[in-house]
């Protein structure tokens, strides 16, 4: 019986090269909305520090498809990142 991610992890490899290209877009849109509902919230340490997670995540994720890692290498980053910016967007909304 094969899991969700497996499969998910078997269909990222056979398309890898057009699944890069909406990742990258999908990291990146994803991380502006979440550096954007950060920094409507002030310009403290605690709001920097999400951004700095955020672009940390998303630029790791973009650095691995750029030096062409192994594809579970680029699909776990690109899951971390989308994890990183909704933990963002959600501490964003609710200490609004």
């Amino acid at each position: 019986m094969t899991t969700l991610y497996q499969k998910i992890e078997r269909e990222w490899t056979e398309n890898f090269l057009g699944y890069t290209a909406m990742a990258i877009v999908l990291s990146t849109c994803i991380g502006s909305v979440a550096i954007m509902t950060s920094v409507m919230q002030g310009n403290g340490f605690f709001q920097m520090f999400q951004v700095f997670l955020v672009v940390c995540a998303c630029s790791i994720h973009n650095a691995s498809i750029l030096t062409v890692q192994k594809p579970s290498v680029v699909l776990k980053l690109l899951i971390a990142s989308v994890l990183t910016s909704f933990l963002v967007m959600t501490f964003g909304v609710a200490f609004s």
